[in-house]
């Protein structure tokens, strides 16, 4: 009996925390116009309005450069500026593009060494608006001294009814497991002895 009432809370307490997660991917777009930070990053995904909406705040001048995160290794940069709709001048100067990277502990990696190499300290981070909450998560962990101004691409998914078909629903519980599966690691790792050298990490929204 004790077991099943553990469970049942268990249970209320992840819906809590679900639907807590969607309503913050339904309040995040339309995104605020982000500060001018020192760089860019995009995370590339299924949908290319991600790709066009950094590649905007590139040319508004939000950035000195823009790095596209996870390109398929057989792109060439002709394609992907095709994809971005980029100005060529401005493609052709201060757009980099990482191939390294093949899910979201990859970017930011990737995007962690961009930054790193270019001595940026603050950057714009575009992607999807479900995907945004696991992306600070793991950026913040790669980069503790960088600030992040979250920019959220809205999509197609529906967070405000995402329960009404089962595509949504699928992308949005998953999405949270994931997320909760990075809250989980960092509580795990912040276990550890403390390094008092590293200042605490930043996120502007």
């Amino acid at each position: 009996m004790k077991t099943l009432a553990a469970l049942l809370i268990a249970l209320m307490i992840w819906g809590l925390g679900l639907l807590a997660f969607t309503g913050r991917v339904d309040q995040s777009t339309p995104a605020p116009e982000p500060p001018i930070s020192d760089g860019v990053v995009a995370l590339t995904g299924a949908s290319t309005l991600r790709l066009e909406a950094a590649t905007r705040l590139l040319e508004d001048g939000k950035g000195q450069r823009l790095l596209i995160s996870g390109v398929n290794r057989e792109a060439t940069r002709a394609e992907i500026q095709a994809v971005t709709k980029a100005v060529k001048p401005i493609y052709d100067c201060c757009v980099d593009l990482g191939f390294a990277a093949a899910n979201t502990v990859g970017n930011a990696r990737e995007t962690a060494e961009w930054a790193r190499s270019k001595g940026y300290k603050s950057l714009i981070v575009v992607t999807a608006d479900y995907h945004m909450p696991r992306s600070m998560l793991e950026l913040r962990a790669a980069m503790p001294n960088v600030v992040l101004h979250p920019y959220p691409v809205k999509t197609d998914l529906n967070a405000r009814r995402w329960w009404k078909t089962g595509v949504s629903a699928r992308r949005m519980i998953v999405e949270y497991c994931k997320y909760l599966a990075i809250l989980g690691r960092e509580a795990f790792l912040g276990l550890g002895p403390e390094d008092k050298a590293a200042p605490a990490a930043k996120e502007v929204s």
